[in-house]
């Protein structure tokens, strides 16, 4: 092990009735790659926070290069150092990709009156890109990108700051399986150059690719540290959750129905040129894969309403849906859970309980008046169901871990009784642990005779999950197959056009 140039010991943090964080300690060396895991609320977050300065530790020493690190600011951890690339992108989509890159450290030309020297920063900005191996250059307007392109954004600002230490939370959570593996190669060339890494992530997988050791938490505490030799991923998961954990994808308790949901040469804005025929049926889970930039969000989008078919129909038990209508989506018992919770499934100022119900406020609200007993009681049901864990139902949305901010989303669809679920990447960001429970949910509902359509790029979860599997490839489904047939060559060769429809 490298002689550790940041050690933190002893370091805890109370806030108003809870312990985050008790007596945890963490060293890296030059050129270490630390893998930090565990469960949604273990307290990864917090521990980060303190060594970029953003949160004061109630106890404990931080030293860098043998010096002790009292009264640690942002700006003196970014001094020393240290860079993030957050799970929540923190980008400005009105600037350009280089300027998102290079903000507040923008290049100059000009005497008295100085102006952002714009060929410069792209210059600059430009090889961090090619390193990442972005199809996209440092004068594209960030408006333009996607979730995928605008995370390679977010670890070109963080390689930019020529960093001893980046702290990676979740970076892949949105990437391909390529943009997957440049990351990787990414992590190993900062290795190779000296640079150290935390890397964050619920993808054990690549823990063991990349990390040259491991420390687990769990509850607020130090449970395991692993070292290379040890790294798998049953080992990880079972001091993340205290126990075994065997992830079991149930197949379902009988043949699906007839057709609940039916799209009929439906063309969306996204490719005009291409048409989508699909159909879901009762107690069905049918994942829709395909590779970022395919078209399945834009696909989804339009199927809830959000966006208006060029051409085609939506049906829903063989009624047509009007288009670009969510109300009449939600009215035919039609729902989506969208990739994006924060941005687009919650309130997060909002407590839960008025998360829950914000919906269906139809349902606790008298003469127009909100029944706050009434929200409490469906809040209390939907908790219980879904084990939504917060202290009380009155806590802001925004205070919660990942996968109980999903768990948020999903009660407030599930107090109103769906028909079909549309899930986008319903597990992105979120533990081992709380995907079981997703999991044991979807097939509890889909057993019920609920239609489920599951987005996802895990591959390990569209196969494990999914009774049939659309393979998407440039906005076209480019091929059907059955659970017997599922296989990820199988998969990937539809989703990069290798075999016809």
């Amino acid at each position: 092990m490298p002689i550790p140039f940041l050690e933190m010991t002893g370091i805890s943090k109370s806030f108003p009735g809870v312990r985050a964080l008790d007596d945890v300690s963490l060293s890296v060396g030059p050129g270490e790659v630390i893998g930090l895991v565990g469960e949604n609320g273990a307290g990864k977050s917090t521990l980060m926070k303190i060594l970029g300065g953003v949160v004061a530790p109630s106890a404990g020493v931080i030293v860098l290069d043998g010096e002790p690190m009292t009264g640690l600011t942002v700006a003196r951890s970014m001094a020393g150092g240290i860079a993030f690339v957050h799970q929540e992108l923190n980008l400005f989509e009105n600037l350009t990709v280089g300027a998102n890159i290079f903000i507040g450290r923008e290049p100059l030309r000009g005497g008295l009156l100085r102006f952002v020297d714009d060929r410069e920063l792209n210059r600059r900005a430009q090889p961090l890109l090619t390193q990442l191996g972005a199809d996209f250059d440092a004068a594209t307007p960030l408006s333009a990108l996607s979730l995928a392109q605008r995370q390679l954004v977010e670890i070109a600002k963080a390689l930019s700051l020529k960093a001893r230490l980046v702290i990676m939370d979740e970076p892949t959570s949105t990437l391909t399986s390529s943009e997957t593996e440049r990351l990787l190669a990414t992590i190993s060339r900062l290795k190779a150059d000296g640079v150290s890494v935390i890397l964050i992530t619920h993808r054990l997988a690549e823990i063991g690719h990349a990390a040259d050791r491991v420390v687990v938490l769990r509850d607020g505490r130090c449970v395991a540290r692993l070292d290379r030799g040890e790294i798998h991923a049953e080992t990880m998961i079972r001091h993340m959750i205290g126990r075994d954990l065997k992830t079991v994808y149930r197949a379902p308790a009988g043949p699906p129905g007839d057709a609940i949901l039916e799209l009929a040469a439906v063309r969306t804005a996204y490719r005009p040129d291409q048409t989508v025929d699909l159909d879901l049926r009762r107690g069905e889970i049918v994942g829709l894969a395909g590779l970022v930039g395919s078209g399945r969000t834009e696909l989804a989008r339009t199927v809830f309403g959000l966006d208006a078919p060029l051409s085609g129909e939506i049906r829903v038990d063989g009624r047509p849906l009007p288009p670009a209508s969510p109300a009449a989506t939600i009215a035919h018992g039609l729902y989506l859970v969208p990739e994006d919770r924060k941005r687009c499934g919650l309130v997060l100022d909002f407590p839960i309980r008025s998360n829950i119900t914000l919906a269906n406020l139809g349902e606790s609200a008298r003469r127009g008046i909100i029944d706050t007993a009434a929200e409490d009681r469906q809040a209390r049901i939907q908790r219980e169901r879904l084990d939504i864990r917060a202290p009380a139902m009155t806590v802001r949305a925004g205070s919660l871990s990942g996968g109980n901010q999903q768990k948020v989303v999903l009660a407030k669809w599930l107090s109103m009784r769906p028909r079909v679920l549309i899930f986008d990447e319903p597990t992105r960001g979120i533990d081992v642990g709380a995907k079981n429970e997703i999991y044991r949910l979807m097939r509890e509902l889909s057993d019920q005779g609920v239609g489920i359509l599951m987005i996802s790029s895990d591959m390990e979860e569209i196969i494990g999950v999914s009774d049939r599997v659309a393979v998407m490839h440039e906005g076209r489904i480019a091929g059907l197959l059955q659970r017997g047939a599922l296989s990820e060559q199988a998969i990937m060769s539809l989703a990069v056009g290798r075999l016809a429809a």
